[in-house]
């Protein structure tokens, strides 16, 4: 059911200092910063050949990263994105199978624009995990 890796997201208190020791240190190709306001978050994309590295800073104080972040004030890995031909479809059997999908089972659009649902973490060994349509 599930197809590539598409993203491993990363919350971090400061995402300009962030993006700049990707950029700089590793010498990474990195997006400009893009508010997506419906899931509280400011987030560049770090271009990698065969996936990316999302990193996640919070977008005012109700953001489920803040929550993340007074827990992890360093930051850390937030959650993974895997692809799905079709959202419906996969949402439909995980729920067969028993998983939790978040916020009510309805995808959104996510940071690239395709629909997206997030997968309970404690159905997947304390892992948020993130589903996008391909």
């Amino acid at each position: 059911m599930i197809g590539r890796l598409n993203h491993v997201a990363i919350a971090v208190p400061d995402l300009a200092a962030a993006a700049a020791r990707y950029r700089e240190t590793l010498g990474a190709r990195v997006s400009a910063p893009r508010e997506e306001p419906d899931h509280g978050v400011t987030v560049v994309f770090v271009e990698l050949a065969n996936s990316k590295v999302e990193l996640l800073q919070p977008l005012g104080e109700s953001s489920p990263v803040a929550a993340f972040l007074a827990r992890n004030p360093g930051g850390g890995i937030h959650h993974l994105c895997f692809e799905v031909a079709d959202i419906g479809a996969a949402r439909d059997r995980l729920v067969a199978a028993g998983a939790r999908v978040l916020g009510g089972g309805t995808p959104r659009p996510g940071a690239h624009g395709r629909p997206v649902l997030f997968l309970h973490p404690r159905d997947f060994m304390g892992t948020l995990i993130e589903l996008e349509e391909a």
